[in-house]
């Protein structure tokens, strides 16, 4: 992408007055997408977008450029800009010389997407839609949308560092809507992987409609939610969001740094249930956090957060690692070039337990199992949420029963972290999806075994 001559010369103009670091951070991204609604192929859109980001570190301060001009002179002009902003009038010269750095690469595509016709895609949707709709004329309207992306980056600093990575990643996803007497009702299937598009040896996107459409008819019949506190059993990989949202993003350094955590300061403290190990890790290969290296150059790795309930650490980005005399744990993520890194989550998980899931159901004599859980809100400085339930049943004496509609999880993270008293053997990781912080969106994975809650309230309408 660029050479490394041009690289030192230009991580030396960075460096020209005086700074303690400099990054160059180049990106080339390619993305094609696809999208059918209510029967009709909306959009078939294909892109390209290509530039360097350059960020200059003095002391306390960070100067960031970012241009879409990768000749010479245009990252020179970036390093200048970049040097300026961080607000240095002078001081030594320094050469700087890098050197490449081997990582461990990403699982190699077999089938390249952008080798395969848009034909191809578009094919998929409109199979899609003819399953979805083959449930029943209950089912009023169909969306799916197809997308696929390769980003090659190149990271490079003052420190030496010269890496790459090359990430592919190809997604599926299907939305239906039912109408009966309670209103619309809607059911909604994903799969995405760090993949080509072998992904669809893996999933059939005609089933994935057929389980999407079942969703929305069900919630149709389904009861209005119950509401109080109560036991809830959360399904393999149903929950993932939950722990993402209400405790991952607090055990992130620069939420810590500035007491937006509800774990800042008790590293050694128990915090979850004895049973409990919390972990974020960015090697699970094919999984949608997965890469060879962060946008950092750091190479992915697998970080325990909370060992056997006790919070071990946090995760880090380099500079924040670097201000406590220690390694990043290859967490410093961007959403482009056009952005400056900070610190992400990847694929964020729960480890199994040994107990049997069926077992979990049968112990608790009434309550909720929530399959899915939707959309929902976090306080980081407190871990107080509201998740949306967008598929969930009743259990009563032992059994799951009927489902309910219009309910919410409401609760505090760390508590629930605590209130855990049962992990299930059956691990799996949830939907695909996009975490947002500071207006940056990146690709993340998220997963639970069935767990119960002992005590969590549910916001539902019944009475």
């Amino acid at each position: 992408m660029l050479e490394a001559e041009v690289v030192n010369r230009t991580l030396s103009a960075a460096m020209r007055t005086g700074a303690d670091f400099a990054e160059v951070f180049a990106e080339d991204r390619r993305s094609s997408s696809a999208i059918l609604d209510d029967g009709r192929v909306e959009e078939v859109v294909s892109g390209r977008d290509r530039g360097a980001g350059i960020r200059v570190v003095v002391g306390e301060t960070t100067g960031f450029a970012h241009t879409a001009d990768l000749s010479e002179a245009g990252l020179a002009a970036a390093a200048g800009a970049a040097a300026a902003a961080a607000r240095q009038t002078g001081g030594a010269r320094r050469v700087v010389e890098v050197s490449s750095l081997e990582v461990p690469r990403p699982l190699a595509v077999r089938v390249p997407p952008e080798d395969v016709p848009k034909s191809t895609k578009v094919a998929l949707l409109t199979a899609a839609d003819a399953a979805a709709r083959s449930a029943g004329p209950a089912i009023t309207q169909v969306s799916a949308r197809y997308g696929d992306g390769r980003r090659r980056i190149l990271v490079a600093d003052s420190d030496g560092l010269f890496t790459s990575d090359d990430q592919v990643r190809t997604l599926f996803s299907v939305s239906c809507v039912a109408s009966g007497d309670t209103g619309m009702q809607t059911g909604r299937e994903s799969a995405g992987r760090t993949a080509g598009f072998e992904l669809f040896d893996l999933y059939d996107v005609e089933e994935m409609a057929r389980r999407a459409a079942r969703r929305a008819l069900t919630k149709l019949t389904a009861r209005p939610a119950p509401s109080g506190e109560m036991p809830v059993v959360v399904g393999p990989g149903g929950g993932g969001v939950l722990f993402h949202e209400a405790c991952g993003h607090g055990l992130e350094a620069d939420l810590v740094a500035k007491s937006a955590s509800a774990f800042a300061g008790r590293v050694g403290e128990r915090v979850a249930a004895e049973m409990v190990t919390l972990v974020d890790d960015g090697t699970m290969a094919g999984e949608w956090g997965h890469y060879g290296i962060d946008d950092e150059g750091k190479p992915a790795a697998r970080n325990v957060l909370i060992s056997d309930g006790v919070l071990t650490d946090y995760m880090w980005d380099r500079l924040r690692a670097r201000k406590e005399g220690r390694a990043s744990s290859g967490n410093g993520r961007r959403q482009s070039y056009q952005h400056l890194p900070m610190v992400r989550m990847t694929n964020t998980y729960i480890e199994n337990g040994d107990a049997d899931p069926d077992d979990i159901v049968a112990d608790t004599p009434h309550g909720v199992y929530v399959a899915q859980l939707g959309g929902g809100q976090v306080n980081t400085a407190t871990g107080d949420f509201v998740f949306g339930m967008t598929e969930a049943y009743l259990i009563e004496n032992g059994e799951i029963t009927a489902p309910v509609r219009e309910g919410n999880l409401i609760g505090n993270g760390p508590e629930v972290l605590t209130r855990i008293d049962a992990l299930g053997n059956d691990f799996a990781m949830g939907s695909p999806g996009t975490c947002g912080k500071d207006g940056q969106g990146v690709p993340v994975g998220d997963g639970t075994p069935t767990l119960r809650v002992t005590a969590l309230t549910v916001g539902g309408t019944a009475a």
